[in-house]
């Protein structure tokens, strides 16, 4: 169970680096406003679902995490 949550922590800092990273580069290329937005809005809800299903996945539901060895 500790591995597994370890294992979620990490994913949770990879996860929010990346749409970190996306959002910053969504704000680098002159975009009008608009579309600005909803790439913004669909980098928080695909990340948001990834984190849902490997919470899911965590209690069971799903699969197991994939590990990173």
């Amino acid at each position: 169970m500790i591995e597994s949550l370890v294992y979620f922590v990490i994913y949770l800092v990879v996860i929010g680096l990346i749409a970190f990273l996306l959002n910053y580069l969504v704000d680098a290329i002159p975009l009008q406003e608009p579309f600005r937005k909803i790439a913004k809005i669909a980098i928080m809800v695909i990340s948001v679902l990834i984190l849902i299903i490997l919470l899911l996945s965590l209690i069971g539901v799903g699969g197991p995490l994939p590990r990173l060895r």
